[in-house]
């Protein structure tokens, strides 16, 4: 079956909480341009799609940005094409393949030594093979190779490490993703700061589920990163990582001020912001940079807030426990301060 774009394993995925965050934005807020500033997954982009006509998305890593190329650009591209590919990837013999840079680096270890050769070699041929391809055609490949990659990881769901002690089957398949038909939308991609790029622009409804902790996503996601870019750096350390990249201030210590300023610098209508409380959490790692009181400390200057909150148990990729767990949406009506705040529970 083609992947939607909710059928990957992602740290602090919405996918559960996608109907309950869409009814919520429905229920409080009106306009028909959209922008999820940290937008992860896309699920709730994918969401908004229908009710919207025109669409930001933003994430700063690279793997994310080729996959909503991928699922929301409207370009043309050929199915019958794509499906050329598909049938002779899945007809690859691995006995058959020489070694690569996945199968030297991750063989063995994030994937079978079958596996990382298939993938490797994939990915080498969607690059060998681009003047056959537009930008939609390989946005759609790479992507789908992402996909099938994390349905073979030999992982507890992202790569900051690998799982040790036991045989690694043959596992990967690939399979293409389903591209969404945004015809008639205006769709705006980028990988941008999210705090330099609402200063340039202005919409009705702003989405924002930020990192709160310490855990890097760049870094989390390395593998990702690595084959999306495709540059074959030279990598370092027990899980194979390349030099730090693209770090976020929202998992430093600054993660409060950076907030403030991003919130400050918005021009919209409404504000809908995605928080939990893993700032309790036992693990350092894990704690919120930003606390509970500060977000709703900040979101009271820029207008009207309500607040909502509903138990659920995040995807945990780790030991971590999580008691009392809680994901909680803030929605601010902008430039209505002098109303009270609200709080409702699920």
């Amino acid at each position: 079956m083609p992947y939607d774009i909710w059928n990957r394993r992602y740290t602090g995925s919405k996918y559960k909480l996608s109907d309950w965050i869409i009814g919520l934005i429905n229920e409080n807020c009106e306009g028909t341009t959209f922008c999820d500033l940290f937008a992860g997954t896309g699920i709730i982009s994918a969401k908004m799609l229908s009710q919207i006509s025109e669409l930001y998305i933003n994430d700063f890593l690279f793997s994310n940005e080729i996959i909503y190329k991928a699922f929301f650009e409207d370009k043309e591209f050929s199915n019958k094409k794509l499906q050329t590919y598909k049938a002779r990837y899945l007809s690859i013999d691995a006995s058959k393949l020489k070694d690569n840079y996945v199968s030297n680096n991750f063989g063995d270890k994030f994937f079978s030594k079958n596996d990382a050769k298939v993938i490797g070699y994939i990915r080498e041929d969607i690059e060998e093979n681009s003047s056959d391809l537009n930008n939609k055609e390989k946005s759609i490949l790479i992507a789908s190779l992402l996909y099938s990659m994390d349905k073979a990881a030999n992982t507890v769901g992202h790569y900051d490490a690998y799982i040790k002690g036991h045989t690694i089957e043959d596992s990967f398949i690939f399979d293409l993703i389903n591209p969404y038909d945004s015809k008639g939308k205006s769709i705006h991609i980028s990988r941008r700061d999210a705090n330099e790029l609402v200063k340039e622009l202005s919409y009705d409804i702003v989405y924002i589920d930020p990192p709160y902790n310490s855990r890097q996503y760049s870094r989390f996601y390395h593998v990702l990163e690595n084959i999306t870019q495709w540059k074959k750096p030279i990598l370092f350390g027990e899980a194979l990582k390349p030099q730090p990249e693209n770090m976020s201030e929202y998992c430093r210590s600054s993660a409060t001020v950076v907030f403030k300023d991003l919130i400050n610098n918005l021009k919209c209508n409404y504000i809908v912001v995605s928080y939990n409380n893993t700032y309790k959490s036992k693990s350092s790692s894990s704690k919120n940079k930003i606390t509970l009181e500060d977000i709703e400390s900040i979101l009271k200057e820029k207008g009207k807030l309500l607040k909502f909150e509903k138990p659920y148990q995040a995807f945990n990729a780790g030991k971590t426990n999580f008691d009392n767990h809680k994901e909680l949406i803030y929605i601010v009506k902008v430039g209505n301060k002098h109303v009270n705040s609200y709080n409702y529970t699920i």
